[in-house]
């Protein structure tokens, strides 16, 4: 029997953070059962994790479709795994997924994953990206699905208004926007989707 759980990532304070569902299943699943699950969460991410003989498996559903890659979701499920006794403590959660064997480790009160790198080229693509997020873009690059726009602060990012809308048009799966930090941040960033 499959049991859910919904967890707020990136905070220790409850109803803040990035929400994720996770989803352990004993057996396979089909992948149209999962949607349908992912949808009836109708949060941005839904994490389904089934025990391997090496690991875990793991998939991301949003509400309409499957993911390669998901951070919040995968932080999630490794807190789960732990928090559950599924994985002790101090045994590394391994996820097989779409974007190859990603490994989180617990580390005191923290989680630490390991991510493989999407490494970025300039944006050949001309797109008034200043005026879709309403601010100076300082650099344009582009990855595997997504684009990272470099902004001119902190504050910038912090008070970008974009064009939701524009976005989706786009050829990409989301969009990055991120400044050096201040303080004890070494960069800000915020993700479109």
């Amino acid at each position: 029997m499959p049991t859910l759980f919904q967890v707020d990532a990136f905070t220790d304070t409850p109803f803040r953070g990035n929400p994720a569902a996770v989803c352990l299943l004993d057996d396979e699943q089909e992948a149209d059962w999962m949607q349908s699950v992912a949808a009836e969460m109708n949060l941005s991410e839904t994490a389904f994790v089934r025990p391997l003989a090496d690991g875990f498996e793991l998939k991301w559903f949003t509400p309409a479709t499957e993911v390669n890659l998901c951070g919040h979701a995968t932080l999630a499920a490794a807190h789960v795994l732990w928090e559950t006794g599924r994985l002790p403590h101090d045994a590394d959660a391994r996820f097989h997924t779409r974007s190859g064997l990603l490994v989180c480790k617990h580390r005191d009160d923290d989680i630490e994953m390991e991510f493989p790198a999407d490494f970025t080229k300039p944006l050949a693509q001309q797109v008034a990206l200043d005026t879709i997020l309403g601010t100076p873009v300082v650099a344009a690059h582009h990855g595997r699905e997504d684009w990272l726009v470099e902004l001119e602060s902190e504050a910038a990012v912090l008070t970008c208004t974009p064009d939701l809308a524009r976005i989706a048009t786009l050829p990409l799966r989301g969009l990055i926007v991120c400044a050096a930090g201040s303080g004890d941040n070494d960069f800000v960033s915020r993700f479109f989707a």
